[in-house]
């Protein structure tokens, strides 16, 4: 990226290579030549949280699951809208990730994953999934571009029926499985539907300010 410094290398297990890159105070992450993720563009990331704290509505000691940590926006976002009863578990599988939010990126990761409210685990969101009964209100994935395995082959597992199943067990009754993608598909939404979810498919721009790209974001309701 011309006019960025590459500061950090990073590799998914069993995935492809990410870099982070700064120019200034603005950073970007890189899987292999494509744009994951940037500080320029965060509106969508974080209303992947606003939204589904909008239809959970208010709870008591709510539960909530997100899966992949990268620059925080999703899960400071959370951390604005839950009460002090509420435990969000962060799970990101690369280790740099988090090295990065603790080094170059510690102004803007501004000290929430010391929030007492977050448990961070430092391993795959699918082993969590797998492994819960009845346990979160939410359950929100940001590990891929969207539903497929873009970051690491395994992930594909989270979007078909297997991994849509076992998000329906970890989830509480009413509870949401919430996912963001850069682009619609409706092949995804056919399969949410197909495991008995509730579905509803929302867009969300990337930035506030009525520019950028428009993402899309599937609030899947276990009934």
């Amino acid at each position: 990226m011309e006019g960025h410094d590459w500061i950090g290398t990073a590799h998914a297990p069993g995935g492809v290579e990410l870099r982070l890159m700064q120019r200034d105070d603005e950073f970007t992450i890189l899987l292999e030549r494509n744009e994951l993720m940037s500080t320029r563009a965060s509106a969508s990331e974080r209303a992947l949280a606003t939204l589904t704290a909008t239809r959970l509505g208010p709870q008591t000691a709510p539960e909530w699951l997100i899966g992949g940590y990268g620059m925080g926006y999703t899960l400071r976002a959370a951390l604005a809208v839950l009460g002090d009863d509420a435990a969000v578990t962060v799970a990101e599988i690369v280790p740099e990730i988090i090295d990065w939010a603790l080094g170059p990126m510690r102004a803007l990761t501004a000290g929430c994953l010391d929030d007492p409210r977050v448990l961070l685990v430092k391993q795959d969101v699918a082993l969590l999934i797998d492994s819960g009964q009845d346990c979160y209100d939410a359950i929100l994935l940001d590990v891929d571009n969207g539903p497929d395995g873009l970051v690491r082959p395994d992930n594909d597992e989270l979007y078909h029926r297997d991994g849509l199943h076992a998000a329906m067990a970890a989830l509480r009754r009413g509870g949401i499985l919430a996912i963001w993608s850069a682009e619609p598909d409706p092949a995804f939404t056919e399969r949410l539907l197909d495991a008995g979810f509730e579905v509803d498919q929302v867009s969300a721009l990337e930035t506030t300010n009525d520019r950028g790209a428009s993402h899309v974001i599937w609030f899947a309701q276990k009934p």
